[in-house]
């Protein structure tokens, strides 16, 4: 079970850590690169290559502003790529999420929320869990935790209005 994430540049490792951390609690391997569109084209061409060969299953890619990485990758792939765009310019990260969505036909990108790394590493497991029952399965029961706590904020919230 593998993984990568790619984020355009060292100011994104925050933002991207979390989504690390959610892969490897599901015992994924991962492989994080610093690989900007604009700025390292021929070595993220490079580790692109050896994703579409190592048994790697599903990329994340982040990136802000113009955010080409996500769809510079997904050009070199058929493997799933899912686009974080990230907040850091004036726009606060609408410009890298209208870069992300606008991708031409034939060449997608999955796209999730501003900001959304930890959604990221969640979508890259559903996608996973197509091939692995101990990911589905693992999911399932954090979906059956979710709504246990939500049961449980409801009832909280109802015996401190209606006592």
């Amino acid at each position: 079970m593998k993984a990568a994430i790619i984020m355009g540049s060292t100011s994104d490792l925050p933002k991207i850590e979390p989504a690390v951390e959610i892969l490897k609690n599901y015992n994924v391997e991962v492989k994080v690169r610093c690989l900007s569109a604009h700025r390292a084209h021929a070595a993220l061409a490079e580790f692109v290559d050896e994703l579409n060969s190592d048994g790697t299953e599903v990329i994340i890619t982040a990136a802000g502003m113009a955010a080409a990485l996500p769809g510079v990758v997904a050009s070199m792939t058929v493997l799933p790529v899912i686009g974080v765009p990230l907040s850091g310019s004036v726009l606060d990260g609408t410009d890298a999420l209208y870069s992300i969505v606008q991708m031409p036909p034939g060449i997608p990108v999955a796209t999730v929320a501003i900001n959304g790394g930890k959604n990221a590493a969640w979508l890259a497991l559903e996608i996973m869990s197509i091939k692995h029952d101990e990911i589905r399965e693992k999911l399932l029961q954090e979906r059956k935790n979710m709504q246990e706590a939500a049961a449980k904020a409801n009832a909280e919230v109802i015996a401190k209005f209606e006592a």
